[in-house]
């Protein structure tokens, strides 16, 4: 008798989810500002990052998953900010897989999604390059806030509690294999 894993049940569930729900505009636009400001800290922290995207100023990449898009304006100081509406992308990213409970499963196991890229290769190159070689120092963000050592300790348990999930993904996603 073949059983059904709960996490396919989930993924069949959210997918529907995904489809039904629509959120509102201003919403859609509040997140994707609030990701261009997250997006411009982490890339403050790295010099060389920055240097990198000078060189694409002016470009635009236009990430799309599902009905879901952030177009990204490269500026003169390396940054990103929301490209107006209509803008012509240089470069088109799409998100492959339209399952969120796969892509979440396929992260925790730090593998990244399948993406169709369609134009400008330098800029991708470079957005490859940041995905690869830059990453948010958390535990630093939260001793500014908190001190050192509480920082410290709560990275730790965020660490083992993150590689306990990871584990625990991969387990589920070997038996589930062998299951099939």
């Amino acid at each position: 008798m073949a059983t059904q894993s709960p996490f396919s049940l989930l993924g069949s569930l959210a997918e529907r989810a995904a489809q039904a729900v629509q959120p509102p505009a201003w919403l859609v636009h509040e997140t994707q500002q609030r990701l261009v400001l997250f997006l411009n800290h982490v890339l403050m922290q790295e010099p060389q990052a920055m240097e990198r995207m000078v060189r694409q100023s002016g470009r635009v990449a236009r990430v799309q998953w599902r009905q879901f898009s952030l177009a990204l304006l490269v500026t003169p100081a390396g940054l990103f900010n929301l490209a107006e509406t209509g803008s012509a992308p240089d470069l088109r990213l799409e998100v492959l897989d339209t399952n969120p409970i796969a892509l979440a499963q396929a992260a925790l196991r730090g593998e990244q999604p399948g993406i169709r890229i369609e134009g400008d290769v330098q800029l991708a190159a470079d957005l490859q390059w940041l995905a690869d070689n830059v990453s948010w120092d958390v535990e630093e963000d939260l001793a500014r806030v908190i001190g050192d050592v509480p920082a410290h300790t709560l990275a730790n348990l965020a660490r083992t509690a993150a590689q306990a999930v990871r584990q625990f993904v991969g387990r589920r996603a070997g038996s589930a294999q062998q299951l099939a």
